[in-house]
């Protein structure tokens, strides 16, 4: 039996213990920070040493089509004024052929930065989509 990469259009996002219905998700990087080093031993010539700094995590946008009457984004937004900043652990499943999650990425303690709503031209005929940047406090990936 041949083995296939998973494709990336079969996915839930999922927050409150209810998945969420987004066209697009962006922004599940990470990466660790190089300190570079020298001393005053060190010849003139010598390549600095690297050591592993702080990890640091991009924030994570979610983009889906407007759907009438359905404000809750937006909402989220808006009643996030500081200190009562209302935070959400998001879970983003990638799922296998018959439906069943193969990679989860777990977002914590995520709260929306900016908010965006679609761009409007009388000429268009596209999807009117909004979209939600979300900064948080970590991300980690699991396997099943």
């Amino acid at each position: 039996m041949a083995t296939y990469p998973i494709p990336v259009f079969h996915y839930k996002v999922s927050w409150n213990n209810q998945d969420i219905g987004f066209s697009d998700v962006s922004g599940l990087t990470q990466e660790t920070q190089v300190i570079e080093y020298r001393d005053g031993l060190m010849s003139g010539t010598t390549v600095a040493l690297k050591r592993p700094g702080l990890k640091k995590v991009n924030n994570i946008t979610l983009k889906r089509g407007i759907v009438e009457k359905n404000n809750d984004l937006f909402n989220w937004f808006n009643n996030n004024g500081a200190p009562n900043v209302e935070r959400r652990d998001i879970t983003i499943s990638l799922l296998n052929d018959e439906g069943n999650p193969v990679m989860f990425w777990v977002i914590t303690q995520a709260w929306p930065v900016k908010c965006e709503g679609p761009g409007l031209k009388a000429t268009g005929n596209e999807i009117a989509i909004e979209s939600i940047e979300l900064a948080h406090e970590g991300l980690s990936m699991k396997t099943t």
